[in-house]
């Protein structure tokens, strides 16, 4: 790997040469605020098991473990606040640069940080909504009843079954988002690839898409990815560094 200044120097003539940057995110780029990732030593699936979406529906013990879980989770990191790399990102969309981000995560810090574009193509922790009509209800409201209905919420409207407004393992992806999430890829011609193992599908295919259809990669992640041979520039550093010295040198 190149020395971190030329990587630095190339990602920036990258970046100003490119007039439709997307970026992509993954739970990687939380880390630097305190929230845990999905899949590295400690992270959230060596602590909770699984629930998949048909065990969900199945099951009232399943939408209660499901449900302890996601509570005590929200619990842990509804503390959390954007970091440098959230801040970098709607930086460069209010410079006009950034068109896009899409993001795998579910914690809301990107808009918090005041990104305006965001696809959040596996949902957000911040709603509930019912499996069975769709309402959605301020994820405070439905936790503050938890208790009272066992850990297993119905919706007032219709008596569905009511879970976070996430994709669980088993769910369908939404359609349109993914659709839409494609088509900024492949108009873009950088995509700056921040935070994610790319390990999941179809997510994973995103950046795939963004450089089949031309587009210059970004890889920034502190672990390889099963894609790295198609980054133009490859950073394991972290991700707050990375963007602020790319924002630096750009002024």
């Amino acid at each position: 790997m190149q020395p971190y200044a030329d990587r630095i120097r190339l990602a920036t003539e990258l970046l100003h040469a490119s007039e439709t940057v997307v970026a992509f995110t993954g739970a990687g780029i939380s880390t630097e605020s305190g929230v845990a990732d999905f899949r590295s030593p400690g992270g959230i699936w060596e602590r909770y098991r699984i629930v998949t979406y048909q065990e969900f529906l199945a099951s009232r013990e399943a939408r209660q473990e499901y449900w302890r879980m996601k509570n005590e989770l929200i619990q842990e990191f509804g503390a959390a606040r954007p970091n440098a790399a959230h801040h970098a990102l709607a930086e460069l969309e209010a410079r006009g640069k950034l068109k896009c981000v899409v993001t795998q995560n579910i914690d809301g810090l990107h808009q918090d940080a005041g990104s305006a574009n965001v696809l959040e193509i596996h949902g957000t922790n911040r709603f509930a909504v019912c499996v069975q009509c769709g309402w959605r209800w301020p994820i405070e409201e439905v936790r503050a009843m938890l208790e009272q209905s066992a850990f297993d919420p119905r919706c007032e409207s219709c008596g569905g079954f009511v879970k976070p407004a996430t994709i669980s393992f088993g769910q369908a992806m939404p359609e349109q988002k993914m659709r839409d999430a494609y088509a900024y890829a492949q108009k873009s011609d950088l995509m700056l690839m921040v935070g994610s193992s790319l390990q999941v599908e179809p997510a994973a295919s995103i950046p795939r898409a963004a450089h089949h259809a031309g587009a210059k990669l970004i890889f920034i992640n502190r672990t390889e990815t099963p894609f790295d041979h198609l980054a133009a520039v490859l950073f394991q550093e972290n991700a707050g560094q990375v963007l602020r010295d790319l924002l630096a040198a750009k002024n």
